[in-house]
């Protein structure tokens, strides 16, 4: 592969910290805390074993976290340990949270994620925003973080960043919405029409819910395809648990690889893309039903029920999206594909003929396909746990905030 690997967290989020001793510093403050978040609560020599650090080095950093508010003292440990307890340490469910909010085709969605990896505040919008102008839906999705970030204080949390998902190619600036053909947006930069909170990362929302995938799936390993869909189909592509963006950003356009180059005509300017046989409004106009609020749910629902024209048009979306992914399969050699979104929901009639392509059409052994058990939610997660990311990763930007 010669497109750039990058780490798993938007661009940025976080930093590269420099070799020396305040870099060292740094970075040991940083496996300090990643160390607690990962077991839920452990005492200072606990640390000081999983890291390598001596317990007064240990100690010292654990000091300077909770002054910052990152960490807390929940008391001394269990009973029955041999010699004198240590106090039980806990990331706090205090202080930074993460805000994350999703600009979909309809719908917009903000949240509110801690530091310990809970949602604490969210709120959601339902209504077209395909064909309006940009200046409308930002107003929009702004009262949206604006009640989540009160919520959030009244929680005694306060944002340390902001990171939007969008259903389009993104900049590697991080905030311009280079085309969004489902919104008809092009070279937009989101930056000075969003709310300062703190730094703002906006990126495709099939690579945030992959990061969300990689960071809250359970058992996903670190190289697979994920793909999801709404009216647009996306995916993201993780290789050793990092995001393959791309020479500009732009990896992972699946919804637009054609898989009948005579098809019909697509928002993006070409013709035959997968989007047009396997997106939302595609299936529900092959199975001949009028779209509705919940178009996911409509389809489950039919399909569930057993009308055969439903899941005839969820068979031709399913071997739509073999024949795409077939062509990245053999190229990226992914160990695993991941389903989310609304293909998540859909999968029991999809996967039967998406499985017959894939395994008709691979040239190596069987790439098998999971379903992420995040679904919708992926993308607005992922956004709102890469901020959180970010600050686990350079614990000392909260202080510098301050």
């Amino acid at each position: 592969m010669t497109a750039p690997l990058h780490e798993a967290r938007p661009p940025g989020a976080g930093r590269a910290l420099p070799d020396t001793q305040q870099g060292m510093r740094r970075r040991n403050l940083a496996r300090v805390l990643h160390a607690v978040s990962a077991e839920g609560s452990l005492s200072r020599a606990a640390v000081a074993s999983r890291i390598g650090l001596t317990r007064a080095a240990v100690s010292t950093l654990v000091d300077e976290l909770i002054r910052w508010g990152l960490l807390e003292e929940l008391g001394p440990e269990r009973p029955g340990r041999v010699g004198r307890p240590g106090s039980a340490l806990a990331v706090s469910g205090r202080g930074p949270a993460g805000i994350g909010a999703e600009i979909g085709v309809d719908h917009l969605a903000v949240c509110a994620v801690d530091l310990r990896g809970e949602v604490r505040a969210r709120a959601v919008r339902r209504g077209a925003n395909r064909g309006r102008a940009p200046g409308p839906v930002i107003e929009e999705l702004t009262a949206l973080i604006h009640q989540v970030v009160a919520e959030a204080e009244r929680a005694e949390l306060w944002p340390a960043g902001l990171a939007v998902a969008v259903p389009g190619l993104v900049a590697r600036d991080g905030r311009t919405v280079v085309r969004a053909p489902n919104l008809d947006w092009h070279d937009l930069d989101l930056a000075p029409l969003l709310p300062a909170h703190g730094p703002l990362t906006v990126d495709n929302e099939a690579n945030f819910g992959a990061l969300a995938e990689l960071w809250l799936g359970a058992g996903t390993p670190g190289d697979f395809l994920h793909v999801s869909a709404e009216i647009g189909i996306g995916a993201a592509v993780v290789v050793d648990g990092r995001l393959l963006r791309g020479t500009r950003g732009f990896a992972g356009e699946l919804g637009h690889v054609p898989v009948r180059p005579d098809g019909p005509a697509c928002p993006c300017g070409s013709r035959g893309c997968l989007e047009q046989y396997a997106g939302e409004e595609a299936v529900l106009r092959a199975a001949g039903l009028e779209p509705r609020d919940d178009r996911v749910g409509l389809l489950a629902e039919r399909a569930d029920a057993g009308d055969e024209r439903v899941r005839a048009a969820l068979r031709d979306a399913g071997t739509a999206l073999g024949i795409a992914l077939t062509g990245a399969v053999n190229l990226l050699d992914p160990e695993t594909v991941v389903l989310g979104g609304a293909l998540a929901e859909l999968s029991p009639w999809l996967l039967p003929s998406l499985d017959t392509e894939l395994k008709g059409r691979t040239a190596g052994p069987a790439c098998p396909v999971t379903v992420s058990p995040l679904g919708p939610q992926g993308p607005l997660l992922g956004a709102a746990h890469s901020v959180v990311r970010a600050v686990l990763d350079d614990p000392a930007v909260v202080a510098e905030r301050s």
